[in-house]
């Protein structure tokens, strides 16, 4: 399953990520936001807004794909709790938040979005949580 050739990421996304890698119909991008190990998924067809918007075999390798990223973001955080949502009510684009929670973060156990500030990743941390990430997902 290749990118469709008119689709393209929304600003809003493209602003507040990182990109980790593609998958086979998902782009996986990190959240620019240092207080949570948080990943999307954002799969990669056009004018996508809900899973139901996907065909049936679509939807299925998305299903596979959040089992892939949330067990592998599992593995590399050892999080307490995986928060897995597909909201969309401030972004259209079909957009699959998979967050590692600990009972020690900051909006435990709220919900992350607006409990407090975005924090900027540390470079390295960064580098390391990414190279963690890549092989469990067999991105290169």
């Amino acid at each position: 399953m290749n990118s469709h050739p008119s689709w393209t990421l929304h600003s809003q996304l493209e602003r507040d990520t990182l990109l980790l890698g593609d998958l086979a119909l998902s782009r996986v991008l990190v959240i620019k936001d240092a207080n949570y190990p948080w990943l999307l998924l954002v799969p990669r067809r056009p004018d996508i807004v809900e899973i139901i918007d996907l065909d049936a075999v679509e939807q299925a390798q998305l299903m596979v794909e959040i089992d892939r990223v949330g067990r592998a973001l599992k593995a590399v955080t050892q999080c307490d709790k995986l928060n897995i949502a597909a909201l969309g009510n401030a972004v259209p684009q079909l957009h699959v938040h998979i967050i590692a929670r600990r009972t020690t973060d900051k909006a435990w156990p709220k919900p992350v979005w607006g409990q407090v500030p975005p924090l900027d990743h540390d470079a390295t941390e960064l580098k390391l949580f990414m190279d963690a990430m890549r092989p469990r997902l067999w991105i290169s």
